[in-house]
Parts: structure tokens; sequence; C-alpha cells
């Protein structure tokens, strides 16, 4: 093969292993365990107080830009409640912070609990994370737990999502 060839094979190729390394994270996998039918489960998910940007000072310290993380917690059982027992808030150093589901609380078929970590909460640190608890008396669709990162400012916005992931136990 040519130089040029492989030049032109390898331009080609690069955006078709970007889309595979992107939709590889879609597929069946851990997620997929995430969604089998269960009776309860422990979810990690990440939450960013803050996010660290730039370049770093004098002392080594980057510019931080704090943010709101709006939690969503969805029943996606279309006939099945399930039992939301905790929402636990640690900060980046491991550090238990508050339960934001201070008693079990009934999700209806489809419905969604919410909760703000506002913006100037930003004890929790740019490594900040929740462990939602949840079960059920038979096995049901499990929750989609997510989180929504919003800064907004007249000149720019932020606007992120992260996704929690099964604890296995």
């Amino acid at each position: 093969m040519n130089t040029a060839r492989a030049e032109t094979v390898a331009v080609w190729l690069r955006p078709l292993l970007a889309l595979l390394l992107i939709v590889s994270g879609l597929l069946p996998g851990t997620a997929a365990a995430q969604r089998a039918l269960s009776n309860g489960q422990y979810l990690y998910l990440p939450i960013y107080a803050f996010i660290q940007y730039g370049d770093l000072d004098n002392n080594g310290v980057a510019r931080q830009l704090p943010v709101s993380s709006l939690v969503s917690i969805h029943n996606t059982d279309l006939d099945k409640s399930i039992r939301l027992l905790s929402a636990r808030y640690f900060s980046t150093e491991g550090r238990f912070l508050r339960n934001f589901v201070s008693s079990p609380r009934i999700l209806k078929p489809m419905e969604t609990l919410e909760f703000l970590v506002q913006r100037r909460d930003v004890v929790g640190g740019s490594g900040a994370n929740f462990v939602i608890q949840w079960e059920s008396g038979v096995p049901v669709s499990p929750p989609l737990v997510q989180a929504l990162h919003i800064e907004m400012q007249t000149n720019r916005s932020i606007v992120f999502t992260t996704d929690a992931v099964l604890i296995p136990r």
C-alpha cells in the first residue's frame, strides 16, 4: 500500500474508531446488568460541586467554577412502585455529608423524584458523589438515576449530565 493511500485510510478510520468507542459504551455490558429486573440496588452517582479548569496558578491551584446539580431518580417500571431508601451524599474525600432522603419514599410507576445540590453548596468538591439505595418486594425495572449539572451566565453556559452505575454487592 502506498503512503498516500495509507494516509487516506488512516483519515477515514479515525472517525470510525471514535464512533466505535462511543458506541461501545452503549452496548450491553455493565449497563445491561443495571437494566436487568431487580429487587433492589446500590447505585453510585458522581456529582461535581465545582469544576476545576484552566492553568494552575503560582500556588498550583486551578480555577474553580461552581455548578448546581439536579439529581433525578426515575422509576422506569410501568406497573410497580419502588421504595427509595436513601440518597447519601459524600465529599471528594469520602466524608458523609447528608442524606437527601430522610425516610423511605415510595416512587409510583413512572414517577420521578428530584433534588438540587445548590450552586453555592461546594462542600462536596469536584469529586462528590451519591450512593442511592432502593428496593422492591418484587423484581422491577431498575430506576434511571442521573444528575444534570448547570452553570448559566450571560455570556456562557455549561450543562452536562452524569449517570449512576451499579455498585455490585
